[in-house]
């Protein structure tokens, strides 16, 4: 393990299901690990029926991914694009720099035969 500090944060808050295959598509187009996909529930100004005091919830997936300082603004527009961040109730994304982090990484495991 070694700590780092020229990191980003970047945090999208997205639809129920939208956030497995925005994961899947940044393991394996750009190699990123470092990503974390939480679930969500709860109600607000804005969902259906609120305005009558109706109790209803949505649901949410919460996608955090730490990337290089270098690459945050690529993967930043990435994620906002394969995420259809800009569609109606796409969700929300922002970035924020990390005072440090520790890269962790997973050991090599011999394929059985």
């Amino acid at each position: 393990m070694k700590s780092s500090t020229s990191k980003k944060l970047i945090t999208c808050i997205v639809p129920l299901g939208r956030a497995l295959p925005v994961l899947t598509a940044l393991k394996e187009e750009h190699g990123i690990i470092t990503a974390n996909i939480q679930h969500a529930r709860g109600s607000g100004r804005m969902t259906p029926l609120a305005w009558r005091g109706v109790g209803e919830t949505t649901e949410k997936d919460i996608m955090s991914v730490v990337v290089d300082d270098a690459k945050s603004e690529d993967i930043f527009q990435y994620i906002y694009e394969a995420a259809a961040i800009d569609q109606p109730h796409g969700g929300i994304i922002y970035q924020q720099t990390l005072r440090s982090s520790t890269d962790l990484t997973l050991p090599e495991i011999p394929v059985e035969e």
